[in-house]
């Protein structure tokens, strides 16, 4: 009977640490993080457009996390100019901090890429904007039309002549890519005065 009593209270006291040391105490540490300076909750539309980029699997080529310089050349690269901080990801459920980096990190896209033209272009054929891109194509976020049916809420894709569809067609973006690039256009780094 005693030892049914010890073997009880060491399995309970094992519960209980192993709760205390990787649930209690990391929410603990998190409980009083507050948004880093810059940073807001999604719009509608840019919230739409981050489900569009969980959707279609954006985080396994893409991270979005800035390392400091003494773990790697994030900063070096421009990716951003500061280390990516707890208070940057308030907003985020689920975290899409990724672990590939087949891409560039997406951190700060907004900073060094805010063409929504090179984006949409980007989107339609990666191969027209970044020569040697692996990045699949996504033509199911365009339209195809003739140049008398786009409407005047759609804007035309520039895309260099080889990339254009035949037969004086041009591409329109569809809603979904347009939620999509407001996403990444929320991405952005804000320099802290601090460093």
């Amino acid at each position: 009977m005693t030892r049914s009593i010890v073997l009880f209270v060491g399995v309970i006291a094992a519960v209980l640490m192993s709760y205390t040391g990787l649930s209690l105490l990391p929410g603990l540490q998190l409980f009083d993080i507050e948004p880093t300076p810059g940073t807001s909750d999604y719009t509608f539309e840019e919230a739409q457009g981050r489900a569009v980029y969980i959707r279609d699997g954006c985080i396994y080529c893409h991270s979005q996390q800035i390392r400091p310089e003494n773990f790697g050349a994030d900063i070096a690269r421009g990716w951003a100019p500061r280390p990516t901080k707890a208070g940057d990801y308030l907003y985020d459920d689920p975290h899409l901090l990724g672990t590939s980096r087949t891409g560039p990190d997406l951190s700060d896209i907004a900073s060094r890429q805010p063409s929504w033209d090179w984006h949409m272009a980007h989107f339609y054929n990666p191969r027209a904007v970044s020569p040697g891109s692996v990045m699949p194509a996504y033509p199911f976020y365009f339209d195809v039309v003739e140049p008398g049916a786009v409407l005047a809420s759609q804007r035309i894709v520039p895309l260099p002549a080889e990339y254009a569809p035949p037969d004086g067609k041009v591409v329109v973006a569809k809603e979904e890519v347009e939620h999509l690039y407001a996403y990444l256009m929320a991405l952005r780094v804000e320099p802290l005065n601090a460093e």
